[in-house]
């Protein structure tokens, strides 16, 4: 009796450093980084997870953070795999059972942050060795990461700065609008050309040369009259002295 109970009291013994169950704890540590297992709800923009009292083995945790409500959208900001079986789980949550830290710096590009207090982020822990639930969560704010810019870049026909051109009939340079064709004008003065250059209107006045002209010569018309003029004033002037006679 006495020896079945030495077997079973030694049995409790060896599995003690590695009990069932969801072992380990994180914290989320800022700078300066330490080892003490104490949880910083608010950090900078590099920030260390610390891994406490898991479970010795081939053991790993699947690391995921997202962007968390109040600010958003929500969205995995990053992903990783950190190894936690380094020991037993003998010295639980206390700065002895650290097995690991990851240091990490998240990219919030596309992430609104509140006012006051930066980024609102969730992370999630899925650890290995676990009996049941394997889920650990951690919330916090980050401050003092600038969200990434978006630039957009669209090529095309039509190209826009500070004003408008089109490739192929108006160039536009430092405010000055140019037009293929018959026309150019600059600053507020406006410039139309159809196709082929066929005509050309500019408020500012004529530019280049001006349409020929294709009506009646003039000064044939003006001899014309003139001669008429006089072949009657010397009718009229013949009968005037026929009746004085």
């Amino acid at each position: 009796m006495a020896l079945v109970a030495c077997v079973a009291l030694a049995g409790l013994a060896t599995a003690a450093p590695n009990p069932p169950g969801n072992n380990g704890t994180v914290k989320v540590d800022d700078v300066p980084f330490d080892d003490a297992p104490n949880n910083e709800p608010h950090v900078g923009c590099v920030f260390q997870v610390d891994f406490y009292g898991f479970d010795e083995g081939d053991l790993f945790a699947d690391v995921t953070f997202e962007s968390h409500p109040p600010t958003g959208p929500v969205q995995v900001l990053l992903t990783d795999s950190v190894f936690i079986g380094e020991d037993d789980n003998a010295g639980g949550g206390s700065q002895a059972g650290l097995d690991a830290s990851a240091t990490y710096t998240l990219d919030f590009t596309g992430i609104e942050p509140h006012p006051n207090q930066g980024f609102h982020v969730k992370l999630t822990i899925n650890a290995d060795g676990s009996h049941g639930a394997d889920t650990k969560h951690k919330v916090f704010w980050v401050t003092g990461c600038v969200p990434g810019t978006t630039t957009t870049t669209t090529s095309g026909a039509t190209s826009t700065s500070g004003a408008t051109s089109t490739s192929g009939t108006t160039t536009t340079s430092g405010g000055i609008t140019t037009t293929s064709g018959a026309a150019s004008t600059s600053q507020q003065a406006s410039s139309t050309s159809a196709v082929g250059g066929a005509s050309s209107s500019a408020p500012g006045g004529s530019v280049g040369r001006g349409l020929p002209f294709t009506g009646a010569n003039t000064v044939s018309l003006l001899l014309a009259g003139l001669a008429l003029l006089c072949l009657g004033a010397g009718i009229l002037l013949g009968r005037t002295r026929q009746s004085r006679m």
